[in-house]
Formats: structure tokens, sequence, C-alpha cells
């Protein structure tokens, strides 16, 4: 993929976004062996310890052949979100910046790479008992009745077809008295701005995507995807954020007997493709400025 991508400083941060199943690891890896440098995630998913199959995280093999940063790091369990992501990454920045390897960031989170590039707004973190709170509303009430009590701002900024992001709307307001839109228009100056940066886009045709995901699924499942998941049932929280894996939902419902190995296979792939899908759209929308990388 190489031959398809633009000159490339070998001092400058590379950035690498796509959809899920489009080569990304595979391209930062190639640019880490060729020209130098860190491996740094940028994919939700992969941060988790308990997924490295199901979240396609580089093999070890693959790691053994150059460095890589945080993947694989935080606990089912523990609290994680795209602030502390942005925290982690900035010790690797200032190594960078002091004359260490230049980060080579790849994944397929979106929010991730605009909090990077844009900044992102220093929003205290929710007390446990404002989030019990609105954990039970939104399975009560359902997460509309969240959105319905936003500021108009907000609610015009946030997906409606989102609960998570509803709620963690709703969960700003009632714990700062402020909208969540007001915090963001009050984002500091971002830590990597996009100039300073060598900025990949990977454009995947649709046809073309949808197979690699069908077929990368068979092989996770050959690699021991039910293996990861079946460790993980005795904690397993369909609502935790670590549970989002794309297919361990509907593995767990096969290892549960809810449904057998093919239908929850198919379940899957499906879901990872309108995974893909919404990767698509934000990329469109948000990443304009970035050299897009034709897929084949």
């Amino acid at each position: 993929m190489l031959g398809k991508m633009p000159q490339i400083s070998p001092k400058r941060p590379v950035l690498i976004a796509g959809p899920t199943a489009s080569g990304k690891s595979a391209l930062a890896l190639e640019i880490a062996e060729t020209q130098g440098g860190v491996v740094v995630n940028a994919d939700a998913l992969q941060v988790w310890s308990c997924w490295r199959v199901l979240s396609a995280r580089p093999s070890a093999e693959e790691e053994a052949r150059a460095p890589h940063r945080l993947y694989g790091h935080v606990a089912p369990g523990d609290d994680y979100s795209v602030g502390h992501w942005l925290r982690d990454i900035v010790p690797i920045l200032e190594t960078h910046r002091a004359g260490g390897p230049r980060p080579i960031i790849v994944g397929g989170t979106g929010l991730y790479f605009t909090a990077l590039t844009e900044g992102l707004a220093e929003i205290p973190a929710t007390p446990p008992e404002i989030r019990a709170e609105a954990d039970a509303r939104r399975e009560a009430e359902g997460h509309a009745a969240l959105l319905a009590e936003l500021d108009p701002e907000t609610a015009s900024r946030v997906d409606p077809l989102n609960p998570m992001r509803v709620q963690r709307a709703w969960e700003v307001m009632r714990a700062t008295g402020r909208g969540l839109a007001a915090w963001q228009d009050d984002t500091p100056a971002p830590v990597l701005p996009l100039a300073q940066t060598d900025a990949l886009l990977l454009d995947a045709e649709r046809d073309w995507l949808a197979e690699r995901i069908d077929r990368r699924f068979d092989l996770m499942l050959a690699q021991g995807a039910l293996d990861e998941v079946r460790a993980v049932l005795p904690i397993w929280d369909s609502q935790a954020l670590w549970a989002r894996a794309i297919g361990a939902p509907e593995l767990v419902a096969f290892l549960q007997g809810e449904t057998d190995l093919e239908t929850a296979t198919e379940r899957a792939q499906a879901a990872s493709r309108q995974y893909a899908k919404r990767q698509r759209t934000w990329f469109r929308s948000k990443m304009r400025r970035w050299h897009k990388i034709a897929c084949p």
C-alpha cells in the first residue's frame, strides 16, 4: 500500500484512519518497518486487555516487528474514555518532540483523532451517583427521555440514535449545570494539530470491505475468538464499554444457548458491516482535509 501513498516525512507523526478491516494496522507496521517509528493505537476497542482476536489487535508476532503502544492496556471494568486516551498519548508525543521515535497513530475511532487534532473539552468526571441515576433512567424510560431534557444546542449536536452519547450529554448537564455544547465550545488547543502531521485516510470500497469483514470474522473464530468471549462470561455486562467489541454480544448469545453459531456469525458480520458504514460516515464528515488512499 505504500505505493499509493503521498510522500511522507520520516520525522513527522503519521495518522492513519479507516474503517474496520481496511488494512490500517498492516500499513502502520509497513511504515514503521521501512521508515521507523512507534505504532500507537487509536481504536477504542483495542485498548481492552480481553480482546486481542475479537478486536483485531496486532498479533504478538507483529508487535515484535516494531514498537507498539496503547494496545490491550486497560482491564475490563476500568473506566476509559477519549480523555484517558488523550492523556495516555501525550507522553508519547513529548518523547518524539524530544528526539524519540515518531508516532504512527492508527485506528478506526474517529473521536480519538478529532480530540487529538482539534482539542478535547476538559469536562469534569461524572460523579458515581449521577451515573447511577442516568443508568436507571435510561433503562426505565429510554434515552429519549434524557434527550428531551438537554439544552437545545447540545440536543442539536448529539447523535439522537446513540443512547450512550445522549446519556453522557445528560450526565454532563446534570453534574455541571452546563450543556455539553458549552463545554465543547471552550475546547483548548489540540495536543497535535493536523497541520503538523501526515494524515492518511483509507477510503475503502463498500463491497470490497464487506467481503473482507466477513472473511476476517471467520478467521477470528478459527483463531480463538470464542475462547476470548468464553473467558469473560463470568463478568459479562452488556452495557459496559469493553463489551462493545463487535461480535462479542452475538458470541455471548451463542455460548448462552440463545442461538446457533451460524446465526451468531451472520449477525456479528452484519454488525461489523454496519459499524464500518458508521465509520465511513464520520470520516466523510470530519476528515475532509486528510489524504485519501483508495482501497483496494
